[in-house]
């Protein structure tokens, strides 16, 4: 994979130029046992409880719904590791919860809170959790999904997480379509 002038990617696979991607991606939100437990009280990555406050409507993407937090509607701020084992790739960060009930995202097409800043860091990861180096990439917001099927071309990536680029904050999970 590589880039093209204009933001696009290209690749070669077997000495052809692919310009199209092949397939198409599928957006997932944090985990919604992990999620549940969180708003019932329990704890965060690091064994904190979640801290609530109120959302001004910017700024508190929920990583549930995967849309801003509305304002004046209570969010949980928690430390999250979105693998399921203890290990050297497992990146911890801060991430945010609608506090009340909300619809985990399951639509079509790209998020709302992948829209909301100009680019993010996209990693693929191989199915034991453990970064496939050369994957990482700083990635236009429009560019999300193209990428993401670009990387899917290597049978060894299982899923790609998308990063804040300026605080590094987990944002959704990326797969391969049906």
């Amino acid at each position: 994979v590589s880039g093209r002038p204009g933001g696009g990617f290209a690749v070669q696979v077997f000495g052809v130029r692919i310009k199209e991607p092949p397939m198409t991606v599928q957006f997932h939100p944090y985990d919604a046992g992990v999620v549940a437990a969180i708003r019932a009280g329990g704890p965060d990555a690091y064994g904190n409880p979640a801290e609530p406050a109120q959302s001004d409507g910017d700024g508190a993407p929920c990583r549930s719904c995967l849309h801003d937090v509305p304002a004046g509607q209570t969010d949980l701020t928690l430390a999250a590791r979105p693998f399921g084992s203890l290990q050297p790739f497992a990146e911890t960060g801060p991430i945010f919860l609608c506090a009340g009930a909300c619809t985990p995202w399951s639509g079509d097409g790209v998020p709302p809170i992948l829209v909301t800043s100009p680019e993010y860091l996209l990693n693929g990861y191989s199915a034991d959790e453990r970064l496939i180096y050369g994957t990482g990439r700083v990635v236009a917001a429009d560019q999300i999904g193209t990428y993401a099927e670009w990387l899917f071309l290597s049978p060894q990536l299982a899923y790609v997480d998308v990063r804040s680029v300026r605080n590094a904050c987990f944002q959704a999970r990326i797969t391969r379509g049906a």
